[in-house]
């Protein structure tokens, strides 16, 4: 039986393998034993050849990455392409110091080393995972594999391909025969088996999700895994044998990717309709409901990838963790007696145990879907989350011991108004002490609830963005559904709504980072306990530090504030300091930013400074 091929082309972190790639060709082993499956994560040799750190630029940028291989595809396009890039890499210190011409021939070369490695004729089926950032990469290398092999069968899937978008792929750009909508499994090997068959793929049996350049009409289903303990662990091997053959100059220790789960349990409605989850996401198209592994298959999966490749580094790439059942799972990776360094992503909603349970199994970093300050934009946003339930969770994660967070702001969403930057702004006093967030302009996602009621949020005629104009010539985009949209309305007021909203986050970074500069430093805003009182340490850019000292039932308030309380839970806590002692104790407190108040409920921002008194 002929061999199949997997590629990921530029532009993904290249520490990493692909989870798409090695869950694939796993699966595909499981399902067809003796079957050839060869892995190509092309981006690892680009990245080599470019060097990490320019690679690492250009790859979290996405215009930027598109127009580099948009300049490969469309010679002819070169010079509007060129200052396209030269605009948008301006204020970066790497790329704005290369010569566009160069790049891309640097580039091709590295390319052409890459695809002559390979006969690709001797291939059943060669498939391409494309996600964000790697639409054009990955048409570039179709295209010259096609030249090489003309006969060979081509399939495309990923978030990239989901719904219209990947229609439109296939119906624009020839050297696609197949596409997979959906989750690639079943498909995937539903394909492999119909061509072994027939190369003739009009005696392919249909099956939900998998579509055929040839169809008059695409089905609209789907077909996926039910049950996600069956998955086989993912197999990264041929991404671990480029890292080894890299040379010792070269070398790094990459991150392990793995899954838990599949989609986003937070689905709450917008509206009376059926549109659901938070109002900016589209990162779910390709996903039917929600799927998790069960504990016992994390943990088994857990010790076959890090014995299997001797790392202790991993990414949990799920969208979002299970909403329940994390202490006990954390609680169980702790207990494998790895010293793990972890990263995932949760809701902001995620209780203080959870992180400490988090942090004990070796939790480092967590990407929070924090996203605004501001409880009227969280509304609009459809978060489910309040502006206190953010700065409980920015607080926790502050603590030692305790994995550190990473967050963005949505910057210039439509519909956002004057009172959304007062309390933005507002509430950025109280954060200041906490690790900074990054502010994120708003970019429209095809599929997202916006994208599907644009009148809701103010904007109109949504079509492709108009950078998208700068890569791809008219006849060609005019056939196009992408990723990203674009819109008319209230863009450039909601510019300028925010700049102060911009100004105060850059201050925000660098007086944190003045006051992290040196080794070993305690948090911003913390506190010693004394039994019968405490001491609250507040640190100054540029000044002493300022202390507080609280005592009796005044410290024991502000602890029993470390979980955001209400009025009336606090006076049934401590029934004999009346409400006419604990209202001005607490104005007090919010005065001096040492809590934050949200209508009737209070939150004390200071972390223990020993992990051992986190409670």
């Amino acid at each position: 039986m002929n061999p199949i091929a997997l590629i990921s082309t530029p532009w993904p972190l290249f520490n990493r393998p692909s989870v798409q790639l090695g869950t694939l060709k796993a699966f595909v082993k499981q399902k067809m034993p003796g079957l050839q499956v060869d892995t190509h994560h092309t981006y690892l040799s680009i990245a080599e050849s470019l060097g990490y750190n320019l690679y690492g630029e250009i790859s979290e940028r996405t215009w930027l990455a598109e127009s580099l291989y948009a300049g490969l595809l469309y010679p002819d396009r070169s010079a509007t392409i060129s200052q396209f890039w030269k605009k948008r890499s301006s204020n970066l210190p790497l790329a704005r110091k290369q010569n566009f011409d160069e790049l891309l021939l640097k580039l091709e070369k590295s390319s052409a080393q890459l695809l002559d490695s390979e006969d690709w004729r001797k291939n059943l089926l060669t498939g391409f995972s494309i996600c964000l950032g790697q639409l054009t990469s990955s048409l570039y290398f179709i295209n010259e594999i096609k030249k090489r092999a003309p006969d060979l069968k081509i399939v495309v899937g990923g978030s990239a391909c989901a719904g219209a978008l990947g229609e439109s792929l296939i119906r624009t750009f020839p050297g696609i025969d197949f596409l997979i909508r959906g989750e690639g499994e079943l498909p995937l090997v539903h394909l492999i088996k119909s061509l072994t068959i027939s190369q003739n793929d009009s005696h392919m049996v249909p099956i939900p999700g998998l579509i055929s350049r040839h169809e008059d009409s695409f089905d609209q289903g789907i077909s996926q895994v039910s049950d996600l303990d069956g998955l086989p662990v993912p197999e990264y091997d041929d991404y671990f044998d480029r890292v080894k053959a890299l040379g010792q100059e070269k070398a790094f220790l990459p991150k392990i990717p793995m899954e838990i789960s599949r989609g986003c349990w937070w689905r709450k409605n917008i509206g009376p309709g059926s549109i659901s989850g938070c109002a900016f996401c589209n990162l779910n198209l390709q996903w039917k409901g929600y799927r998790a592994k069960s504990h016992d298959k994390t943990i088994k999966e857990l010790e076959a990838l890090t014995d299997r490749y001797q790392l202790l580094s991993l990414s949990f790439m799920d969208n979002l963790l299970p909403a329940k059942g994390l202490e006990q799972l954390f609680g169980c990776i702790q207990k494998m007696g790895k010293d793990l360094r972890l990263f995932c992503e949760i809701r902001a909603t995620t209780p203080r145990k959870v992180l400490k349970a988090m942090g004990a199994a070796g939790m480092r970093e967590v990407q929070v879907g924090i996203e605004s300050l501001s409880t009227s934009l969280l509304k609009k946003l459809n978060k489910g989350t309040t502006a206190i339930d953010n700065l409980e969770i920015m607080k926790n994660c502050e603590t030692l011991g305790l994995p550190h967070l990473t967050g963005n702001l949505i910057l210039t969403f439509p519909s956002s108004d004057e009172q959304d930057i007062k309390e933005t702004l507002a509430n950025l006093n109280f954060v200041l002490p906490f690790r900074p967030l990054k502010g994120i302009p708003f970019w429209l996602g095809y599929g997202s609830a916006v994208w599907q009621m644009p009148n809701a949020y103010g904007i109109k005629r949504v079509r492709n963005h108009p950078f998208y104009a700068q890569l791809f010539p008219p006849d060609i985009l005019k056939g196009l559904r992408l990723m990203i949209q674009g819109y008319q309305g209230g863009v450039r007021y909601q510019n300028r709504l925010w700049r102060p909203v911009r100004e105060k986050i850059d201050k925000w970074h660098k007086s944190y980072s003045e006051l992290h500069k040196g080794p070993g430093c305690d948090p911003i805003l913390s506190f010693q306990d004394g039994r019968d009182f405490m001491i609250i340490r507040e640190r100054r850019p540029g000044n002493f530090d300022m202390t507080h000292r609280l005592k009796g039932t005044s410290r024991k308030i502000y602890l029993f504030c470390r979980t955001q309380q209400s009025i009336s839970q606090i006076l049934s806590q401590f029934p004999g300091f009346g409400e006419e002692k604990v209202i001005p104790f607490l104005r007090m407190m919010v005065e001096k930013r040492l809590m934050f108040n949200e209508g009737e409920r209070y939150l004390s921002l200071a972390v223990p400074i020993t992990p051992q008194f986190f409670r």
